[in-house]
């Protein structure tokens, strides 16, 4: 999960997956609350929400989109399937899916 503030990332909380499935993933509820919490007390937003998806491009599945409990983050998804990562980032509020801009500072 990554915290933002106005809108740029400042820190990345890692969570551990309770599913260890490539075709879904479940973040621990305990990791959760740690990192709900630390965003809290330091005043951050949850900018967004990353994971991999190892056999197909980075486009949000149908899970993605069902899961999608946040919509005022962004979903950054990165492709392995291919021989170079492929990194993308979604909108996805009320089912309803956008491609966003995604920057990466050097």
């Amino acid at each position: 999960m990554i915290a933002a503030r106005d809108g740029e990332a400042v820190a990345v909380h890692r969570a551990r997956s309770l599913n260890p499935s490539p075709l879904r993933y479940d973040i621990d509820s305990r990791d959760l609350i740690r990192i709900m919490t630390a965003l809290e007390e330091d005043g951050l937003e949850l900018g967004a929400i990353y994971h991999s998806h190892t056999r197909s491009d980075p486009v949000p599945s149908q899970t993605d989109i069902n899961l999608a409990f946040y919509p005022d983050s962004l979903y950054v998804i990165v492709g392995l399937a291919g021989a170079e990562p492929d990194v993308r980032a979604w909108e996805i509020r009320d089912r309803q899916v956008t491609q966003r801009p995604l920057e990466v500072a050097p």
